[in-house]
């Protein structure tokens, strides 16, 4: 019996002290994890080429003081989905004190023409910026009656996406204002008879082999709807 009731208290002296020990780490990681030294000073933003450093920095300034493991992260996500040139975002909290935060931009893919002057969308037809003058350097989206949200837009836009760098940077107008009419207008006068977005990647290829094997100045048009028997005519 007395070697039992040794046993039996040694066993509850064990267990005290083990949760002793547990609740003192415990309490000490907690006051550690929200303690004010590892609060957030510091926003380093990862990514931003078009997008300003400072209006994400701005966009989560609330936040700053905050314990990192305290950062509302639901509220920054809010904040920079106000910001129109940023696409997604992913953030890293770096202890003691910083916040990362790496940026993917949305990119242009062409202009609009509107009411007010020229709108660059994204090719999710989010609209970027707008200015009173035509982007340089981006195609002019033609879609009639048709609207950015309609398929006239998203065959238009699978195109310009499908031409190789040196092809794109030709364009200097894409009209569609079905699914199925799409047509490209090249800078030197020649234009191009796409038709619908299907098969866009071998209309590309078949397009360049063209323009490479009759790289003729003035009117001219190409027409790859069918991709596989194209039309070359000269006016």
């Amino acid at each position: 019996m007395r070697r039992f009731t040794r046993r039996s208290r040694r066993r509850k002296v064990t267990w005290i002290v083990s949760i002793a020990v547990v609740l003192v780490i415990g309490g000490f990681v907690g006051g550690a994890v929200y303690s004010p030294v590892l609060a957030l000073k510091t926003v380093r933003v990862e990514g931003a080429s078009r997008v300003s450093v400072s209006s994400v920095q701005n966009a989560v300034k609330d936040q700053m003081g905050t314990p990192l493991a305290l950062i509302d992260f639901d509220k920054i996500t809010r904040s920079l989905a106000k910001i129109p040139l940023i696409r997604s975002f992913v953030t890293e909290t770096v202890p003691p004190n910083t916040l990362v935060i790496k940026i993917a931009e949305r990119a242009p893919i062409g202009s609009l023409a509107t009411s007010s002057g020229f709108s660059v969308v994204d090719p999710a037809g989010v609209v970027i910026e707008t200015s009173p003058q035509r982007a340089k350097g981006l195609p002019l989206i033609e879609l009639g009656s048709a609207s950015r949200h309609s398929q006239a837009f998203t065959s238009a836009v699978g195109v310009l996406l499908a031409l190789p760098a040196d092809l794109l940077g030709q364009v200097d107008t894409v009209t569609a204002q079905t699914a199925d009419d799409v047509t490209l207008t090249l800078t030197g006068g020649k234009s191009v008879v796409w038709g619908s977005a299907e098969q866009s990647d071998l209309k590309a290829r078949v397009l360049a082999a063209m323009v490479k094997a009759a790289p003729s100045a003035g009117a001219v048009k190409y027409d790859v709807s069918a991709p596989t028997h194209p039309v070359f005519a000269k006016s």
